[in-house]
């Protein structure tokens, strides 16, 4: 289990992540509303995304409210099933999210994370769609954010938490790599099992994320750290030792939420 920490890739073009800032907040509104609610579980099946309505073959039931099953596309990336689904999710972006608003600039990479969570969303209901449950969570989009970091900085630096005792600093290209194919394990492995997590909206996310940043990169914007990474550019070596953790408590890990985590 690797659990990314920070990244070493200071912005070059713009002053502060203002779109990534602004998706973590809307996110942790949503989450305290959807809290705050009466019912919690009649905001996820109002506004996290049903597959089987966007395709047809499901029904609401008498006297149930209907949002637009496409409205759900976008309502459904602000959801999240748990403290846990969101703290984990928002990490991925705070981490990941910057550079990439860095290599498109606000509007752009607004667009651009909202493009990424409509494919993840597709993709998932292309796998399941008959499936009534609904799909909350921002990892689909996010996921788009992890794809087009690889493109963009597969040798830049990560520092990672592995298995919750040592920390290391590895190329992005291996912490992602590493991502990808455990969603593709997952995803052959859950395949029609009616798994938790929606596997296939984190892959088609992913996938998107890397496909749309090469054509959205604004002008000069270089692939797979042709222009060096931050280290390169420094001359400043980095450290390649792990270091043990010296506390003696081992974290617990979250549960997993009934409530997939669509990304969509």
């Amino acid at each position: 289990m690797i659990f990314p920490i920070k990244d070493y890739n200071p912005l070059e073009r713009i002053r502060f992540q203002t779109v990534t800032v602004a998706l973590i907040a809307a996110c942790v509104l949503a989450f305290l509303w959807q809290t705050a609610a009466a019912n919690p579980e009649e905001v996820f099946l109002l506004y996290g995304l049903v597959p089987g309505l966007l395709t047809g073959s499901a029904e609401l039931g008498p006297g149930e409210a209907e949002v637009a099953p496409l409205v759900t596309i976008l309502t459904s990336m602000f959801l999240h099933g748990g403290f846990m689904h969101l703290a984990g999710n928002m990490l991925y972006l705070w981490i990941f999210g910057d550079n990439i608003e860095d290599a498109l600039g606000h509007g752009r990479f607004l667009l651009f994370y909202l493009l990424c969570g409509t494919v993840a969303a597709m993709a998932q209901v292309a796998a399941d769609p008959d499936s009534v449950v609904p799909m909350v969570g921002a990892s689909g989009a996010i996921s788009g954010v992890l794809g087009a970091y690889l493109v963009l900085h597969p040798r830049t630096k990560i520092l990672v938490l592995i298995f919750f005792r040592m920390t290391a600093r590895l190329s992005a290209g291996v912490v992602l790599g590493i991502w990808i194919a455990f969603q593709l394990l997952s995803g052959t492995m859950d395949q029609g099992t009616g798994g938790g997590v929606a596997w296939w909206a984190h892959i088609g996310g992913f996938l998107a994320g890397m496909a749309l940043i090469v054509p959205m990169r604004q002008k000069g914007v270089p692939l797979f750290d042709r222009g060096g990474t931050p280290e390169d550019r420094s001359g400043v070596p980095g450290p390649t030792q792990t270091t043990p953790r010296t506390d003696n408590h081992r974290p617990r890990t979250p549960g997993r939420s009934r409530i997939p985590d669509s990304g969509g």
